[in-house]
Parts: structure tokens; sequence; C-alpha cells
């Protein structure tokens, strides 16, 4: 099978590092020192002080998935990221989907597992109605068309905001990330473009696809950056984050990066400014805001909620721990300084050689209860996959923890 067929069945919005991890939510600790920005007022470091996993959220997804009234939607993906719509839907969007019937169990390989067949359709990324908290709809799959032969669209974070600056009109915007197939080691596509989807309100109909940010021309492929892993909205502004794929070149961990829009400015590509290093600018190259190449810093695949005027990152962990947990880090602004990295513990996983991926915050599902945060699960290994996938699909669906997040004393 060619490689770029292979990806589809291990790929996701966490590229170049899905093959060893364990999934884990995190301790965010405190570290000495840092600048001015670590006073400001409300900011102060955070902590986990308890999680469980939530089990009605995962089994939604286990019973939409099972479900065989259709045969044309959403059986399970990964890249999990969704946005609350103005009339209380939520917009749940992936990246690689199957699509089709399911069965069983017991199913074919005398397994107690509901299970697809090897025809089951394969697409690039696909979008599924939740309203009430049960999954409701898969809206027409994919969503986002491939812009050209041998390249495809993965759909990251996304927003509800207005048409264009002070209008009165709302639409969603939805982030992407486009990726062209290539080989070893970019058997998940090589990194070529960031593009925002503006969907209609209340039909969600495809208007318009713009790029943002063109990265073809930097020719080190582990040094393009693609924005929209995560966003967090700030006053007038939502800064949208992102990672390179230094993993995927066998550097020991990728860098995360920092841009900032303004509201309704999401699909205009001048009004991107991008954190330089020392200061938001139109016209040079973003620099990392966390990342030593060494010690500290990120995956493709991470994500940041602000609370209580602190930003809280979660990622996999960096340096020694490898790929081996999701830790996390917090700042009082999102260029910096960033602290940690910070203890980790190690959320349910299913039996057998699986790897958990790209964590994901909720903010629209918490409640008194907590925050909300996804993780991606997926076969460890890359050869086989497809058929063990098939043979057993809860592998290939996000699953819930809720984290307490208090301010550490």
């Amino acid at each position: 099978m060619p490689e770029d067929v292979r990806a589809r069945h291990w790929t996701g919005t966490s590229v170049g590092l899905l093959l060893t991890l364990v999934l884990a939510a995190v301790l965010v600790t405190v570290l000495p020192g840092g600048s001015g920005e670590d006073n400001k007022a409300g900011c102060t470091p955070h902590t986990v002080r308890s999680w469980s996993a939530d089990g009605p959220l995962t089994a939604e997804f286990a019973r939409y998935g099972d479900d065989a009234t259709r045969g044309d939607d959403w059986t399970g993906g990964d890249g999990t990221h969704s946005v609350r719509l103005p009339d209380g839907r939520l917009l749940w969007l992936f990246s690689d989907t199957y699509l089709g019937q399911v069965y069983g169990p017991p199913n074919p390989y005398g397994e107690p597992y509901t299970w697809r067949d090897t025809t089951a359709p394969l697409v690039r990324n696909s979008a599924v109605l939740m309203r009430g908290g049960r999954l409701e709809a898969t809206l027409p799959a994919p969503l986002f068309p491939d812009p050209a032969p041998n390249q495809w669209r993965w759909p990251v974070a996304a927003r509800v905001e207005p048409r264009s600056p002070g209008s009165g009109e709302q639409v969603v915007r939805v982030l992407l990330w486009v990726r062209t197939a290539g080989s070893s080691p970019w058997i998940y596509g090589v990194p070529t473009a960031t593009e925002v989807a503006t969907l209609s309100l209340p039909d969600l109909r495809v208007e318009s696809i713009t790029k943002v940010l063109d990265e073809q021309l930097v020719q080190d492929p582990s040094r393009r950056v693609l924005f929209g892993t995560t966003l967090v909205e700030d006053g007038e502004w939502t800064y949208v984050f992102g990672g390179d794929d230094g993993r995927a070149a066998s550097r020991s961990v990728s860098s995360a990066y920092v841009a900032r829009v303004p509201e309704g400015g999401l699909a205009e590509p001048g009004a991107w400014e991008y954190w330089d290093g020392s200061a938001w600018t139109t016209g040079a190259r973003p620099r990392p805001v966390l990342g030593d190449g060494r010690r500290t810093g990120v995956g493709s695949a991470f994500s940041v909620v602000r609370r209580d005027g602190t930003y809280v990152l979660f990622t996999m962990a960096a340096g020694t721990k490898g790929l081996a947990a999701v830790t996390s880090y917090w700042a009082c602004s999102p260029t910096g300084p960033w602290h940690g990295p910070a203890k980790d513990f190690t959320a349910p996983l299913p039996v057998g050689q699986v790897a958990a991926y790209n964590p994901q915050v909720h903010p629209e599902l918490g409640d008194s209860r907590g925050l909300v945060l996804s993780y991606d699960v997926n076969w460890l290994e890359a050869a086989g996959a497809s058929a063990q996938l098939n043979r057993n699909v809860s592998l290939y669906r996000p699953r819930f923890v809720t984290l307490r997040l208090v301010p550490a004393r």
C-alpha cells in the first residue's frame, strides 16, 4: 500500500507524534523566575487538583458510531475539535474519518467488539452535530474538499465570530491544515498551508476557503508552521496557536508559535499578526514562544485554555519523557514566558497495543464539574493499523476526562 494511503489509517492533527504516545492529563506546577508578564493582575499558576474519566461523553460517541441506522455517517475519527453554535448545538470537527456501517459484536475475528469491513469509506475530514448532549447527524463528508491532487485538508480549531469586524451577522470560522503527500519521514503529509473556512449559520454551508499562510516557500518542511491547533479568545483578540513538525525530521521536540487576529478578521490574511520574538508583526516570520529543542516543547497537536487570567497549555511531554506522557505549561501571556513542564498522570486507555494523542480542551463543555479534555486513540504501530481499527472500531474514537483546574496554593 502506498505510504500516503497507509497514512490515512494512522493520522490526525498530531502529525509525526502518534507512534509511541500514551496520553496523560497533568499537574501544572510553579517554576521560579520569569518576567514582568508573570505579575499581571489575576494571573496565578494553576494546578489540576483531580481528574476523572468522563464515561457518559465517551459512551455517547460509541453509541453514535455503532448506530447502524445510516450507512453514510461517522463511525470513528481523530483530530477532535469542537465549537458551540449560537443556537446551542455543538459542532464536532474531525480529521481522518471512517464512514459507513459497523457490525456485531461478536465479530469475524472472534472478538467481543463491534467491527467494520474493509470497504468502509475513509474521508479526510468530517463534522458531526450534537444537541443537548446527544449526537444527531453527520454533515455530508468530506466537508472540506481536497484543494489539489495529493493534498488534503484537516480541520482544527474553530470559533463563531462576526462576518467582518463590527458586523452583526455571525459565521463559523474553521482553521484548516493543508498537507501534501510525501515520503518518509513525511508519511503523514508535508505541511503546506493554513487556511480558514467560512461556514454560514445556521445551515453550516461552506461559503469560502481562504489561504492565510502559505508555507511552501520555506525549504525545510520541519520549520514550516501550521496555525490553528488551538485558539483562545481574549478581549478583542483571538490568539491562534500553531506548531512546526520538528518531530517528523527526528528532532527531539517541536516548537509552539502564536498569532493574533482582531475579532471578525480570521478570514482576512492581512489581519493576522505573528509574534516575531519581540513584537506583533505582519511582515516577519513567526518565532517560537515555547520549545528549546531539548527539555521543553510541544507536538503539532496541543491545546490552550485561559482560566482566571492564566493561560494553560496541554501537550505531550518532551525531553527525557520522549512521547510517553502529556504535560502542561502555564503563562500570563500567550507569548510567554511559559513555565513547565509539569508532572503528569495517565488517563484511561483500552487494552492492547494502543496509543493516545491530541489532547484537546473543550471549554464549551465545562460546568461546575470542571474542564473537559479529549484525547484520540489509535493502534500503536502504523503497520497493520487498518486491520486493527476495522476489527475493533472503538480504537479510533475520542475519549474524555474531566479535570479540576484550580489556582495553585
